[in-house]
């Protein structure tokens, strides 16, 4: 045999192919040879992809195939006696390729694997007849069998309320509650445990807990990520959605199709609408998408990388199927082709991530639909018609709109006057007598501008600017007599202040002097207009984010003119002035303007334009219906209708079309590709039959395909993850990966028991309960030396997993043992953080106040950014909202041990400990669950008296016995 293609790279010789039909010996490369040896990858330097071929001797290839152990392909059975005699005639012939033909890998990995065969309940195993509580018990026993392996003892009844209360509500147990379930357990263990297992299962709580499982899963976060971190202020109505779904025992299968396609298979409801959160929970690169856009190739490859999110979810998330690594090349180990990913891109080709309107009444989202809809029809016909008059009106037409456009940008665009004027007050002769006005807000607020916008008065030819002082102070004080606390945040009173006309003029508040509710303005010199008066058109007093604190307040003045709708005091508020330039420039944009109409009036056809103007008649019809309906809520979700932004628009359910890329470069497109999914059981096809070019029909499809009754996959993913959530590992410890590259399952009868049963229920707390009632589940944590030299990971659960509180159980844990839990379930987000939505968007963890009670909610109502994540929650291992993490990582450092002790919220927390505990006794339950022992109480007696009971509660959260559920 000679040398192997994988040393061939001393001598080329160039072979010329010439033009011919495709050979059976090509079919025969893309399913063995493509895949190492393309252009691309050019495995041991030979490509064979596409001609003219580069080897020294091409004979070469039928060595390193033939003989009784051949070289290629590897790792592989070698190739049948017809393929070896295709190739070698084709070697032969030549070894031809013909011009412009490229060879690809038609490789692809058979179902010849556990995950994928179907699902058949197994026989429940006769073992453990004296131990078993449920079949759980029976699997787990027939295994230890098999591994020389015995179980532990059964956990004592305060370990397991302790340990139960924690895995379905992330809460400690109250000592009410442990001192009750220790006298029932003393009656009756297993009856007092069941109760307690219905209990929890039927709390509030169970549904906040499992949520935080299924958001570290849907990668779930209320910011963009990448540079632009912008806040996603609607973001947090798919949470609650979450945790009501976990809270009523939803159906799986629904709650799998509401978050692919809930809007189209259920439009009446407003989950459906809320449930597609999901698929656009993820991070979002707003720049690439808002200002590059998809007519440049970077916004392209955005838009391709969103839905590479988008499909990635979807199948890690409910099939632990790794579709993504179908990119570039067929899935190298698992039956997924490139077209197969592609095929999937074309289901979300016509949907981004965006605000998007839902509604409680389903006839009145009927409406707001359908009326949008004819906004969006009238809105093109209008833009056909105005296309029609650029085309006739060509060069000299856009000259004079860019000229119009110009001076607009120049700020010299016309003013839009207001027929509210603002506030006037009366008319005195001396510019030296002061006047003033002030407003109240309802409360005192922090407020980092004061914004004052002056006035446009039209009679008599004044102008903008009317009455705006040339002198004048702003001040604030604690009372609105302006006799308590009096401070200056603004002093124009030195010189005279150039007249603004009626541009706004922004008063920057330094730090100090913030917090307001009282805020008066002071002409100390006034202006002449015949007479002297002060006049003001609007008065904003705006917040971090921008926000105006200041409109429909209370006004209060020295004096003022009371001459409706023109002046009164209420004007200064009431969110109405006049906008634009500079009035002198007024003649010269009113001068463009003519000759743009000059130009119109040429080539506009009178028919042309009394239809535009019908059009946008019937369209201003619209609108005003439309602003007639209530306004709905608003989700951060899959949308193909929202407001565009820069060049982000909506594709208002029109497809975008998916090629399949070679090598997954967008500027080598392919064939076109038709919406499917990897056909990974028998009797489904790669392509949906779809009747419809409905962009929803696509999603609802793909929901369909992943709830179908053969699917292998989807309750085996998701047993595995009900298990893990108990276990701390899953029968199979990939869980977003059940292929070839992922973990074999250590207990594959059980996953499969538990998968048919969940396909049968497609109730999860019924899983709960299985797992929870299992004598598995029950038993000690406690260490044997001897089984652990068999199993030293605990793979077959020969005793219970000690596991450490994730972030979010510590800091409620923390909140609940102070007394400060507020158990408020839903709505918007509590901030943690001072918030300035900025060109890049500041989220300042350090300026926020904890001991402010309004966050002290549970932490799954913590808004979570991106870029900048909690500092105190991540020292304690909180997930990354940036990624899909199936398993936390569970680390012990010196940092979280400096964390529990200095943080601000542990110091505020642990002095609210202090006042709640009072004794040691009462601390030592409070935090543990248990009476102090007499050494302890020694111990701690001597520590309080030298540190005191809020160093005491620090040191106590740092003890293992808190932070570690046995």
């Amino acid at each position: 045999m000679r040398g192997a293609l994988t040393i061939i790279s001393a001598f080329f010789l160039t072979i010329s192919g010439t033009a011919a039909d495709s050979h059976p010996a090509h079919a025969v490369l893309e399913q063995n040879c493509i895949e190492c040896h393309n252009s691309h990858d050019k495995k041991g330097g030979v490509a064979l992809d596409q001609g003219p071929l580069k080897l020294d001797d091409l004979e070469l290839i039928i060595d390193v195939v033939s003989g009784d152990n051949p070289e290629m392909p590897p790792k592989r059975d070698p190739l049948s006696l017809a393929d070896l005699l295709v190739l070698e005639k084709w070697v032969r012939g030549g070894a031809t390729i013909p011009d412009g033909t490229v060879l690809t890998d038609k490789r692809l990995a058979d179902r010849k694997w556990w995950s994928l065969q179907p699902m058949i309940s197994p026989s429940i195993p006769a073992a453990g007849e004296d131990w078993a509580r449920n079949e759980i018990d029976r699997f787990v026993f027939a295994k230890w069998q098999e591994k020389g392996l015995t179980p532990s003892p059964e956990a004592d009844s305060r370990t397991l309320i302790r340990r139960l209360t924690y895995d379905l509500t992330g809460l400690p147990p109250t000592r009410e509650e442990i001192e009750a379930f220790l006298f029932q357990s003393e009656q009756n263990a297993d009856t007092a445990y069941a109760k307690l297992v219905e209990r929890l299962l039927a709390s509030p709580r169970y549904g906040e807990q499992w949520a935080r499982h299924w958001l570290d899963v849907a990668r779930y976060g209320e910011s963009h990520g990448y540079d632009k971190d912008k806040a996603r202020f609607n973001a947090w109505p798919y949470r609650d959605y979450v945790i009501r779904s976990f809270n009523a025992d939803k159906p799986w299968s629904r709650f799998v199709q509401e978050q692919i396609a809930g809007d189209v298979l259920w439009p009446e409801d407003p989950d459906g609408v809320i449930a597609l959160g999901f698929v656009a929970a993820g991070p979002w690169d707003f720049i690439a998408h808002t200002e590059v856009g998809e007519g440049k190739l970077d916004g392209r490859i955005a838009k391709h990388m969103d839905r590479d999110d988008m499909v990635s979810a979807v199948f890690n998330a409910f099939m632990s199927t790794t579709v993504q690594c179908a990119q570039c090349h067929n899935h190298k180990f698992d039956p997924v082709s490139m077209e197969d990913y592609y095929r999937l891109h074309a289901v979300f080709a016509g949907v981004d991530r965006a605000d998007r309107t839902y509604d409680l009444d389903p006839d009145t989202a009927q409406k707001r639909i359908n009326l949008e809809t004819d906004i969006g029809r009238i809105e093109q016909e209008i833009r056909k018609l105005e296309k029609k008059t650029e085309d006739e009106g060509g060069t000299e037409l856009k000259q004079s709109r860019a000229r119009v456009a110009a001076l607009k940008t120049a700020n010299l665009a016309e003013l839009k006057i207001v027929p509210e004027h603002g506030y006037h007050s009366a008319i005195v002769k001396s510019p030296d007598e002061e006047k003033w006005v002030q407003v109240e807000l309802a409360e005192e607020a922090d407020i980092t501008i004061i914004r004052l916008i002056g006035t446009y008065d039209n009679f008599g030819n004044i102008g903008a600017g009317f009455g705006f002082p040339v002198r004048f102070k702003i001040e604030i004080a604690d009372d609105e007599e302006f006799e308590t606390n009096v401070r200056i945040v603004g002093d124009f009173t030195k010189r005279d202040f150039t007249n603004p006309g009626v541009r706004p003029v922004d008063v920057t508040v330094e730090a100090s002097h913030r917090s307001m509710q009282f805020v008066r303005i002071t002409a100390t010199k006034l202006p002449h207009h015949n007479n002297h008066m002060f006049a003001l058109a609007e008065l904003e007093l705006l917040d971090a984010h921008g926000n105006n604190l200041a409109a429909g307040v209370k006004v209060t003045a020295k004096d003022s003119i009371e001459a409706p709708n023109r002046w009164r005091r209420e004007n200064l508020v009431d969110s109405k002035f006049t906008t634009g330039g500079d009035p002198k420039a007024i003649a010269e944009l009113a001068k463009a303007h003519e000759d743009l109409t000059n130009i119109l009036n040429k080539i506009e056809l009178p028919e042309r334009v009394t239809e535009i103007e019908e059009l946008k008649k019937k369209k201003a019809g619209k609108e005003k219906k439309l602003k007639g309906l209530p306004t709905g809520k608003m989700v951060y979700a899959l949308a193909a209708d929202f407001n565009p932004r820069n060049n982000f628009k909506p594709t208002e359910g029109k497809m975008r079309a998916v090629h399949l890329l070679h090598r997954g470069d967008l500027t080598t497109p392919g064939a076109r590709m038709n919406p499917g999914a990897p056909p990974l059981w028998d009797g489904v096809a790669p392509e949906f039959a779809l009747n419809s070019i409905n962009e929803g029909d696509r999603r609802a499809a793909l929901a369909h395909y992943l709830t179908h009754a053969e699917n292998p996959l989807l309750w085996r993913s998701a047993a595995n993850r009900i298990w893990l959530g108990h276990f701390g590992r899953g029968i199979v410890d990939s869980p977003n990966d059940f292929g070839r590259m992922g973990m074999t399952p250590t207990h594959p009868k059980l996953l499969d028991w538990l998968a048919t049963r969940f396909r049968e229920t497609e109730s999860v707390k019924d899983l709960h309960r299985l797992i929870v009632t299992s004598s598995t589940y029950r038993q000690s944590s406690v260490a044997d030396p001897d089984k652990a030299a068999i199993d030293a990971s605990n793979a077959f659960y020969w005793r219970a997993n000690r596991r450490k509180l994730r972030a979010e159980e510590m800091r409620d844990s923390i909140l609940s043992v102070a007394g400060a839990l507020d158990l408020k379930m839903g709505g918007p987000s509590f901030q943690d953080f001072k918030f300035k939505d900025d060109h890049t968007p500041k989220y300042w963890y350090h300026l926020h106040d904890p001991t402010d009670p309004e966050t002290h909610r549970r932490t799954i109502y913590r808004f979570i950014a991106r870029s900048q994540t909690q500092p105190f929650l991540t020292t304690l291992d909180c997930a990354d909202p940036s990624q899909m993490v199936a398993k936390r990582d569970e680390t012990t450092t010196a940092l979280q041990a400096l964390a529990l002790m200095n943080n601000p919220f542990i110091k505020t927390m642990s002095a609210k400990f202090a006042e709640q505990a009072g004794t040691i006794d009462e601390a030592v339950w409070i935090a543990l669950g248990r009476a102090p022992e007499d050494a302890e109480k020694d111990v701690l007696k001597n520590y309080i008296e030298k540190h005191g009971m809020p160093a005491t509660a620090r040191l106590l959260f740092n003890l293992n016995e808190f932070s570690y559920v046995d």
